[in-house]
């Protein structure tokens, strides 16, 4: 056999492997097109190792579980997230900042949109993976609390205030990304996530400010006087309210 002859099929066999998914994402492809042939709970690893052409081993190398191949790129996109946030510094405003890190798991749901919205449909159908899914949220939930806290520490209500603000958020994103998966992925997913978001910097930027503590802790005193009184007289009543003790006054009777 001549050199010749041999040289196309290497090249044949190198583009071959050039188009060939990863195998991660082979198995993921396998997983969904089981589950909307079969149905999820039909659908074993067994099943999806089969049509993906590998064994179980390499499976359980990619994903834990059979749920984890439905959400296989969230494990990334909260390291992405935390990575985000831990890179702070102090001249982000810390409301602001988590709603930037929101919009980098919108990001993720439309960097591959048929996709995402498969598993919206899917997951809508299977009670267990609605459970799991808001595991999820919650673990983006609480890295933006965390984030919060740690930007509010020492601060009156501070980790109310983070908590409140971090469930705000996420409520906003996932009330903006739910309305672009149910139009099909035909929406503007962007324009949709800045308008809720925008509605939660607006409602609650100014919890960011330490000056809103200090309106908080002001007193307010309310003086009843009679009527008529003389001026002197409101006068020492107002200082002796504060707690000032007022002394003579050169237009005071004696």
């Amino acid at each position: 056999m001549s050199s010749g002859s041999a040289a196309p099929r290497r090249g044949e066999k190198a583009q071959a492997a050039a188009v060939k998914p990863p195998m991660r994402d082979a198995l993921v492809a396998a997983a969904f097109r089981l589950f909307l042939e079969r149905g999820y709970e039909q659908t074993t690893v067994d099943d999806i190792v089969a049509l993906a052409g590998v064994g179980r081993r390499s499976f359980f190398r990619y994903f834990p579980s059979k749920e984890d191949v439905v959400f296989p790129d969230h494990e990334r996109c909260l390291a992405d997230m935390t990575a985000f946030l831990a890179a702070s510094g102090g001249e982000h405003e810390p409301v602001q900042r988590v709603c930037d890190a929101a919009r980098l798991v919108l990001r993720m749901y439309a960097e591959n949109p048929s996709f995402s919205v498969q598993r919206y449909r899917l997951t809508k159908k299977v009670p267990g993976l609605r459970a799991y899914e808001l595991s999820v949220v919650w673990r983006y939930e609480r890295a933006l609390a965390e984030y919060l806290r740690g930007c509010f520490a020492g601060r009156r209500d501070g980790t109310l205030q983070a908590d409140v603000i971090a469930a705000a958020v996420v409520a906003a994103h996932n009330n903006a990304l739910r309305s672009w998966l149910r139009s099909d992925g035909k929406d503007d997913a962007s324009a949709a996530v800045d308008h809720a978001l925008g509605y939660v910097q607006a409602r609650f930027g100014a919890a960011s400010a330490p000056a809103a503590d200090a309106q908080a802790e002001e007193d307010v005193v309310v003086l009843v006087s009679r009527r008529g009184a003389p001026l002197w007289r409101v006068v020492q009543e107002i200082e002796s309210t504060l707690g000032r003790p007022g002394g003579g006054h050169e237009n005071s009777p004696q």
